[in-house]
């Protein structure tokens, strides 16, 4: 009889895949020029917020009057997302024809052990540390857009997640200092119109 049959596992908490930080993106893009493969796969998955699995099956198929238009293939849920201007540099080398914009050496798109096989050996011909992984790219979009003051729902309204709760989840790594000093800022500025108002 195993002693061990009725005893609960202890739970683990984590905050699930690693948030890139500004640090390790540039990092990445120091080894990795615009023109590269690698270069156009950190764009994707940084600029579109997107997970790996929806990333490398994107294609100009999808793109329409700088805007491109998706299904998620993990939820199901269509969205439509403004292209950034750094992704449209990166993707004005990708030739119009071309099946989807990653492709593997045979000229075939991407499985996605595939892909994630071969993210991981970029990132580490970058030098960048194994907790570091594609999907930990989609977090660093969600803490971009919520440094730069975007809501819950735009946030929502472009990773295409389906709940609130979800959004909290991935902007918990959002640069806490740089929200706190912009808090604190638009108190100043709300203060000094009080003043002028009272003067």
């Amino acid at each position: 009889m195993d002693p061990t049959r009725d005893v609960r596992r202890i739970r683990s908490k984590t905050d699930g895949f690693h948030t890139w930080t500004e640090a390790e993106i540039a990092q990445f893009e120091n080894r990795w020029p615009i023109g590269s493969k690698p270069r156009l796969a950190l764009a994707l998955l940084l600029y579109t917020g997107q997970r790996p699995g929806d990333v490398r099956q994107m294609g100009w198929y999808q793109i329409h009057d700088g805007v491109m238009d998706l299904r998620q293939s993990k939820t199901g849920t269509h969205l439509t997302i403004p292209i950034h201007a750094q992704l449209a540099r990166v993707l004005e080398l990708i030739p119009r024809q071309q099946q989807t914009f990653l492709m593997t050496g045979q000229g075939k798109p991407f499985t996605a052990g595939g892909f994630n096989n071969w993210f991981r050996d970029q990132r580490r011909e970058a030098g960048l540390p194994e907790k570091i992984s594609a999907h930990g790219l989609r977090k660093a979009s969600a803490r971009r857009l919520t440094e730069a003051g975007c809501t819950a729902h735009q946030i929502k309204a472009v990773g295409g997640w389906s709940t609130l709760k979800e959004v909290e989840r991935y902007t918990r790594a959002a640069n806490q200092a740089s929200l706190a000093r912009s808090a604190i800022a638009s108190i100043k500025v709300r203060n000094a119109v009080q003043d002028r108002e009272e003067v």
